[in-house]
Parts: C-alpha cells; sequence; structure tokens
C-alpha cells in the first residue's frame, strides 16, 4: 500500500497542522531537560570536531566584550594624512609632504607631525593626528618607498604628492563601527553559522553557552532492508531512511544514532527498544505503520503509548506519536517509503526541534509560486509535490506525487502545497513552496 494513502481501518483524525501541533506537545517537555553545553570557539577544535559546530543554538545572550573595531585603522594600502594638510591640493598644484616610516598592520606608528605622510597598510591602526588615509594609486609616486628611505626625522626624507583634497574620516575605519562594547553581539536563539563564529572569535569570546543537542535514535524497520555495499536477494531494497534522516536531524542541530531493524516480529523490535537506554530524547521510525500484515511499529507500540493514525497528507498518511508508557520516551513514527518519511521530517518534526533547540527561525522560507503546468490532487489531502524553478520563475514539478519517487526529490528545490479541498490546479495558479535546498 502507498505511504500517500491511509489504510481504510485507519481513520482519517487530523489535518497537517493537527498532527504538527500534537508533536510539538509530544516533544514540548524536553525544553526543560535539554539545558546547555559550553562551547569553545577554537578554530583548532572545529577542526578537529567538526560536528560539534553543526547547527548550533545560542542558549543565551553574548555581550560583545570590546569594539569591534578595537581601534581606529585604515581600509586601505595608502597614506595616512591630516586632511587640513591637503585642502589645496589640485592636479595644477601638487601638495607635497614628507613620508615618515611604514606602518604595518599589528603596530603602531608614531604621532604625525603636519607636514607628513605615513605608508600604512590594510588594518593598520591610524596614528595621532591623521585623520584620512589616500589610496596609494591616487599619490605621486603609485607606489611605497622602501622602508629603509623613509624616517620621521631623516634629514632628506622622500616626498609624496598628492592631486586632490581628501575629507576627514575617509578610508578611515573608526573604533566601534561594527559594534561598540557591552551592546548585544549575538541573541539567544541564534543559529551559529561561519559568519557567527566568526564575529565571537574576532571579540575575542572565549567560550558560547549553546543548547544541547536532542539526541534523536532513528530506528528504519523493515524485513526488507540491507545496507548500501550489501548483496541484495529477492525482494530486498536498500535502506535510504536511516541516511536521508540521519543526515535531516543532523542539519537541525540533533546527535543522531541509527537502528536498523531487519526483522518483522514484534518481539525482536522490542528487545531493541529496551536496549535502547537513556541515551535517547527521542525515537524516529520508519516503516511498519500502515495496517497491513507485518507492521511491527504499529503492533508492538499501538499498546504501549503509541497513537497511530491518518493526516490528510500525500504522502505520509499514516503517522504515529506518542510517549511510551513504560519509560516516557517520545515517539515519532513515519512511514516507510523515503519521500514520505522525508517529507514528514519536514513537516511535522524539523520545525519542532528547531524550536526545541531555541532557534529563532525554525520554518523553512516560504514563497508564493506560480506553476508552470496542470496538476491534481485528492480533493480530501493536503498534498506536497516536489518542484524547481524555471528560468522564466514559474514552478515545474518533478516527479509524481508517489512516495518511491526519491531520485525527483533529490532533484528538487521546492516542496509546492496544493491544500486540502482542492482536486486540481492550472498552469499560472499560485501556490505555497517551501526551499529545501537552502
Amino acid at each position: 500500500m502507498s505511504d500517500g494513502m491511509v489504510p481504510t481501518s485507519v481513520r482519517v483524525v487530523r489535518s497537517v497542522d493537527e498532527h504538527r501541533e500534537v508533536v510539538r506537545v509530544l516533544l514540548a517537555p524536553l525544553a526543560a531537560r535539554l539545558g546547555a553545553d559550553e562551547l569553545a570557539v577554537s578554530a583548532e577544535r572545529m577542526s578537529r570536531h567538526p560536528h560539534d559546530y553543526d547547527g548550533r543554538v545560542l542558549a543565551a545572550d553574548v555581550t560583545a566584550p570590546i569594539d569591534l573595531p578595537p581601534f581606529d585603522n585604515s581600509q586601505m594600502d595608502g597614506y595616512a594624512v591630516a586632511s587640513d594638510d591637503l585642502m589645496d591640493a589640485s592636479g595644477e598644484r601638487p601638495v607635497a609632504l614628507r613620508v615618515a616610516a611604514h606602518i604595518p598592520a599589528g603596530s603602531t606608528g608614531r604621532p604625525l607631525e603636519r607636514g607628513w605622510a605615513a605608508p600604512i597598510m590594510t588594518g593598520a591602526p591610524i596614528p595621532d593626528g591623521a585623520d584620512a588615509v589616500v589610496p596609494i594609486e591616487q599619490v605621486d609616486p603609485p607606489r611605497f618607498f622602501p622602508d629603509a628611505d623613509v624616517s620621521q626625522h631623516a634629514v632628506a626624507p622622500p616626498v609624496a604628492r598628492f592631486t586632490r583634497p581628501v575629507a576627514p574620516g575617509t578610508y578611515r575605519r573608526a573604533r566601534g563601527s561594527d559594534i561598540a562594547a557591552g551592546s548585544l553581539l549575538l541573541a539567544v536563539g541564534t543559529r551559529l553559522g561561519a559568519a557567527q563564529w566568526g564575529v565571537l572569535a574576532a571579540s575575542g569570546v572565549a567560550t558560547v553557552p549553546v543548547r544541547r543537542r536532542v539526541r534523536v535514535t532513528v530506528l528504519s524497520t523493515g524485513h526488507e532492508l540491507r545496507q548500501p555495499g550489501d548483496e541484495l536477494g529477492p525482494g530486498q531494497i536498500f535502506d535510504a531512511n536511516s541516511a536521508a534522516l540521519t543526515r535531516a536531524l543532523a542539519e537541525v542541530g540533533a546527535d543522531v544514532r541509527t537502528v536498523a531493524a531487519v526483522s518483522d516480529d514484534p518481539e525482536a523490535f522490542s528487545r531493541q527498544l529496551a536496549a535502547l537506554g537513556a541515551e535517547t530524547d527521542l525515537l524516529v521510525t520508519t516503516g511498519g505503520v500502515s495496517a497491513g500484515a507485518y507492521e511491527v511499529v504499529r503492533e508492538t507500540l499501538a499498546g504501549a503509548g503509541v497513537d497511530f493514525v491518518g493526516v490528510r497528507m500525500q504522502p505520509g498518511g499514516p503517522q504515529g506519536s506518542g510517549a511510551l508508557r513504560d519509560t516516557g520516551m517520545p515517539v515519532v513514527t513515519f512511514p516507510g517509503n523515503p519521500v514520505s518519511a522525508l517529507i514528514s521530517f519536514e513537516v511535522f518534526l524539523r520545525p519542532v526541534l528547531l524550536e526545541l533547540a531555541g532557534a529563532r527561525a525554525s520554518d523553512r522560507q516560504r514563497l508564493r509560486v506560480t506553476l508552470a503546468e496542470d496538476a491534481t490532487s485528492p480533493v480530501e489531502k493536503h498534498q506536497i509535490r516536489r518542484g524547481r524553478l524555471r528560468e522564466d520563475g514559474r514552478v515545474e514539478l518533478i516527479g509524481g506525487p508517489g512516495s518511491h519517487l526519491l531520485h525527483a526529490y533529490a532533484a528538487s528545490a521546492l516542496l509546492v502545497h496544493i491544500p486540502a479541498g482542492v482536486a486540481s490546479v492550472t498552469a499560472g495558479d499560485t501556490l505555497d513552496a517551501w526551499r529545501i535546498d537552502d
């Protein structure tokens, strides 16, 4: 039976929004248990333990400990000057200034006297007495004199000529112009990407509090499943769900481990559940949730605290959720077909896990898109199709609505939503879509 079809023995009782709210309420108690970890702002540690830094979310506000930049510095390679010295400069009457010692980045030059210009490199501190920088290519000669030839007190220093005035502050990066000490550097709930780690390092922040990861066990079920690299026998397939959901969960900051259940025996499945232990905050299963024979997840968990329902969604109609009565462990069950599992994750679990992590943005980027073609949808279901933008800005649908079309999903950039109550759409209609390539 297709994962997009709800078994006749399972009554359709929930809308998409209703089931997402059920999952949110189920997982809400985890927030109080997660707490925070301290993570070092260290490039060396990032290179040795990259996974520790993927998708992390700040658990508290971080205040800027210093001004950024911490001192006035040059935006260009050029000459630090007093703008008053160049007020009358022109092409016909260049102003000649004596050349002082070089100021490389990491060094502090002497105070600049009137009538002098200091060769300065990008990022070097602006010396006292200077209020502007003239790029080297605007100076005659358009190059620096050798350092050995220049000195603030040389008897006959070289001379640089300037042919235009310069406004105070030109190519001068003012202290604190990026952020002032004591200001909010990053807010609680910020997902830490490259720029955020960069500004923490630039500010000298040594460690930051981040939300502890939700520890998720993914348990893919199916007697027919084998791992990539194994030999396939008759009727066997490779397990796609473990790989797909492991990456999907890791991308929202979860700490994931996988378990493959290749038996449809409820007793064997129960033993695997018992072995999970307290290190699992959330169990996510795939497969075994429909109403046919050998549905090991439903058979084992239906009497143990997990509710199995139909959701008005295609694909991904059969769903389950609940807390195990004996341990309290929350369980979310998805259908076994790979597209159904991934779409179920996107719709029901991804936003809830991001909220648990404290992320301020928990939704995919949402767009209004114009269809390039006609499509049909079961009128009672919320159908989610896969698509991509064409050069003309319209969306073409990739593959059909089937829950087995994983290659079509992999070639897509959008999830296109045809809401319940709509039996057909035509080219030119506008629909909601979520970006899945960001």
